[in-house]
């Protein structure tokens, strides 16, 4: 997948998952504010990218991942 694939399959899975505005997935927003994320629904998200994108995700990874854009990167640096 390109960049804007995975950013349009990410956000369009996220806002169905957590039902929120696609509009408010935007690059630059912090995910953890944005999603709300607890431990659960983060365990949510690490399962959206590791299914789709066939990306594992694991704590040290999550660590560096604060916005949006830094998952698009993440992932499209990791992908098969």
């Amino acid at each position: 997948m390109n960049r804007q694939e995975i950013i349009s399959t990410l956000n369009a899975k996220v806002a169905e998952e957590f039902e929120i505005e696609e509009s408010l997935i935007v690059p630059d927003a912090p995910i953890y504010e944005t999603l709300d994320l607890d431990s659960i629904s983060l365990i949510d998200l690490v399962g959206i990218v590791q299914t789709v994108f066939r990306v594992k995700l694991d704590k040290s990874n999550l660590e560096s991942i604060r916005t949006f854009a830094d998952l698009y990167d993440f992932i499209e640096q990791h992908q098969a």
